[in-house]
């Protein structure tokens, strides 16, 4: 008879300790794997929210402001080494090391012009770009695709009673009206968006910029490392990310994955200790049948390894049904407990984890039980007879 026939026996003629130590081993594993599970469909949630968001660095004009007084009056402040920004730097911005991770890049031009004797902020933009960045925009009608075509913001839509469909006269020149902004309280309500040459030409600014948005694909993405990079590609620009939109949510999936690492940890201290306990009052229950073995010629070794291999078995059970238990518990807990939008997916990577771990709390809690049933004298053990 070989020796996992008898760990095989043995499993069978303890079913109730067998299926205690399984359900408890797959609780452990089920716990951490929910949670792991959450944590990182909550980190991927996060990086989809900032990639919805749209820009996620802004490029602006690096200038010093000087305050100026006289005596004891202040008359106010004076702006010093403005160096403004063109297109060139635009383009400078698709030659970091990181280019991969940016996905658009939108120079914009700003200053306010006089439209049928309404002074309204003109936005010069490259519509391609704009809608890579401004994917969360809510537009009546669509975004404007060339330099025929514009789009005007709620508030400058009113004042110069203009929708979809009419005509505007930017500088001389009839623009299709595409696309009316939905309002969302910021100065995009009150502006007219055209195309970036043409704002050039209107404001008398040829290949400046007031300003660029970079979107970079931000799951996992280096900010901080791109920021930097940028700023020193652009050395008169000051180059700042922008997380506020989610901010307070990246702090919440911090302190969960902290939460999830602590909770794990105590709850496979606690998966070890139970299967060692198991397994110790089984091989107490065990002499006699130990003690046969020992007589009969098996060796310390395999005395031993009977004990893990039923300790190993009964784990990996408990493992795989951990994987299942803690999958479907993250599908269901994820849009009540992490407000996830999208359904937990299963993943095979942390199914052969969840395995893994519970191979390793199978060795961990099987082994002084098998090490104490490997030192039991022959002798000893058939005094139980």
């Amino acid at each position: 008879m070989q020796l996992r026939h008898i760990a095989w026996s043995g499993m069978k003629r303890r079913r109730g300790r067998v299926l205690f130590m399984l359900s408890a081993v797959a609780l452990a594993i089920g716990t951490v794997v929910s949670l792991a599970t959450l944590s990182a469909a909550m980190r991927a949630e996060v990086g989809d929210e900032l990639d919805r968001f749209g820009a996620n660095i802004v490029i602006t004009p690096k200038t010093r402001a000087l305050d100026l007084a006289y005596g004891a009056v202040a008359v106010g402040g004076l702006t010093v080494d403005a160096q403004a920004l063109t297109l060139d730097d635009a383009r400078r911005v698709r030659t970091i090391h990181n280019r991969r991770n940016i996905s658009a890049v939108a120079p914009k031009l700003l200053g306010t012009v006089d439209l049928n004797g309404t002074p309204v902020l003109l936005i010069g933009a490259d519509f391609r770009e704009e809608r890579a960045v401004k994917g969360w925009w809510q537009v009546e009608g669509r975004m404007a695709l060339g330099a025929g075509e514009t789009m005007i913001g709620a508030d400058a839509a009113a004042a110069l009673r203009r929708g979809v469909g009419d005509r505007l006269e930017v500088g001389g020149e009839p623009l299709d009206v595409v696309g009316v902004l939905s309002a969302n309280g910021t100065i995009d309500d009150q502006a007219v968006f055209v195309d970036l040459a043409l704002a050039q030409r209107v404001l008398a600014k040829p290949d400046a910029v007031s300003l660029i948005e970079v979107s970079a694909l931000c799951r996992a993405c280096p900010i901080e490392e791109i920021v930097a990079q940028i700023g020193a590609v652009l050395p008169h620009a000051r180059v700042a990310p922008i997380r506020q939109a989610v901010a307070a949510r990246e702090k919440a999936v911090l302190q969960f994955e902290r939460f999830a690492w602590v909770i794990g940890a105590l709850v496979l201290i606690v998966g070890a200790l139970v299967v060692t306990t198991t397994m110790m009052a089984a091989v107490t229950e065990r002499t006699q049948e130990i003690g046969i073995l020992r007589a009969v010629g098996f060796r310390r070794e395999h005395v031993a390894r009977i004990v893990l291999l039923e300790t190993m078995a009964v784990t990996i059970a408990g493992g795989t049904a951990g994987w299942l238990a803690g999958t479907g518990a993250a599908r269901v807990l994820g849009p009540v407990l992490a407000q996830l939008s999208e359904p937990v997916a299963a993943d095979p990577r942390l199914a052969a984890a969840a395995v893994g771990a519970a191979l390793l709390l199978g060795l961990a809690g099987g082994a002084y039980p098998a090490r104490r049933a490997a030192r039991m004298e022959p002798a000893e053990a058939l005094r139980h007879f």
